[in-house]
C-alpha cells in the first residue's frame, strides 16, 4: 500500500462531451445531448455537481463542433440574471451553474477516435497530476456521489481506480468486466479488465461503470496505443497494461446508476429523480398511476 504522504490529490476532472449524440436525433440536432434535461437540470450538471461534491477544482470538458452551448451553460447569464433581479426572482436556481474565473477549460477533440483519444486530448492540462474521469451519460445517484466514494477510497489507495456496480451474471456481455483479486469492503483489487466477455468466460460480475480515478502515467500509455475495438483508441486497453505497474482497485458504488445513453434509460432516470423530488414527488407519483391505470388492463 502507498504511503499516504505519497498520494497526490485529486483536483481535476475530465468530461469527454465531444460524442455526436446520434441515438437522440432530432432533439441533439442543434443540441448536445449532455444538455438534455433531467426533469429540471442538464445531464452535465449532475455530472459537474458530482465533481464538486468530490473535492474537484478543475473541470476539464473534452468537446467537440457544436458543443459550445455546454460551455455557455456553465458562464455568467449576465442579462437573464439582471432581469431575474428586476423581477424580485431569487437567482440561487443558477448557483450550481456558476464555476469561477478560470477553473474551467475546454480542450477539442477534432476526430471521433473513441475514449481513450478524447482523454488523451487532455493531458497537457492534466499534467503530472491523478485526475478523475466521468462519463456524463451514466448518471450515479447515491446519498454520497460515485466520485465522492471513489475519492475517500482513494486517499487510502492511490494508484487507479475505478467503480463498477454488480450486474446480473447473464448481463455481462454488454458491458467491460473487471477480474478481481483480494476484497475488503467495497473495494476490489483489480487484476484484469475484459471487455464484453461470453457469460461463461466472465472472471465477475462486477461491470466499470463510468467514472475513474487515473494516475498521469495513462497518458503515456495512450500516446503509444494502437486502435482497438471499433478502430477506436480504448481506455480499457491502456488501463489495462497499468495493472501490476501500480496499485489498480474498483470501488462497489453504493447507490443506482441510470444508463441515459440510452432513451429507456433517460426516460427512467427522469422518472426516478422527479419521484424523489419534494416539489413534486407526490404528483408524478400519482400521474404515474394514473397512466398505468390507463394502459394496463384491469
Amino acid at each position: 500500500m502507498m504511503h499516504s504522504r505519497e498520494i497526490k490529490p485529486v483536483r481535476k476532472a475530465v468530461f469527454p462531451v465531444a460524442g455526436l449524440g446520434t441515438r437522440f436525433l432530432p432533439a441533439t440536432k442543434a443540441i448536445p445531448k449532455e444538455m438534455l434535461p433531467i426533469v429540471d437540470r442538464p445531464l452535465i450538471q449532475y455530472a459537474v455537481d458530482e465533481a464538486r461534491e468530490a473535492g474537484i477544482e478543475e473541470i476539464i470538458f473534452v468537446t467537440g463542433r457544436g458543443k459550445t452551448a455546454i460551455v455557455e451553460h456553465f458562464d455568467t447569464a449576465f442579462e437573464l440574471e439582471s432581469t431575474m433581479k428586476e423581477r424580485g426572482k431569487a437567482l440561487d436556481v443558477l448557483e450550481p451553474t456558476r464555476i469561477k474565473p478560470g477553473n474551467l477549460v475546454t480542450v477539442r477533440q477534432q476526430v471521433p477516435m473513441g475514449l481513450g483519444h478524447a482523454i488523451w486530448c487532455a493531458r497537457a492540462i492534466v499534467g503530472d497530476e491523478p485526475f478523475a474521469i466521468i462519463l456524463p451519460d451514466e448518471l450515479m445517484v447515491g446519498k454520497k456521489g460515485c466520485l465522492k466514494q471513489m475519492v475517500e477510497a482513494y486517499n487510502q489507495t492511490g494508484g487507479n481506480l475505478i467503480s463498477v456496480l454488480e450486474v446480473p451474471r447473464d448481463e455481462v456481455s454488454s458491458y467491460g468486466v473487471i477480474a478481481p483479486g483480494k476484497s475488503q469492503g467495497n473495494l476490489t483489487e483489480v487484476t484484469g479488465l475484459v471487455e464484453k466477455p461470453k457469460v461463461e468466460a466472465a472472471p465477475s460480475n462486477l461491470i466499470i461503470s463510468g467514472r475513474y480515478i487515473l494516475q498521469p502515467e495513462v497518458m503515456t500509455v495512450l500516446e503509444t496505443q494502437g486502435k482497438g475495438a471499433g478502430g477506436e483508441i480504448q481506455l480499457t486497453d491502456a488501463m489495462a497494461q497499468m495493472i501490476g505497474q501500480q496499485p489498480f482497485h474498483a470501488v462497489t458504488f453504493e447507490g443506482k446508476r441510470y444508463d441515459c445513453g440510452s432513451k429507456v434509460g433517460f426516460v427512467e432516470a427522469t422518472l426516478a429523480l422527479a419521484l424523489e423530488r419534494e416539489d413534486m414527488g407526490a404528483e408524478v407519483r400519482e400521474m404515474a398511476r394514473r397512466l398505468l391505470g390507463e394502459y394496463v388492463p384491469a
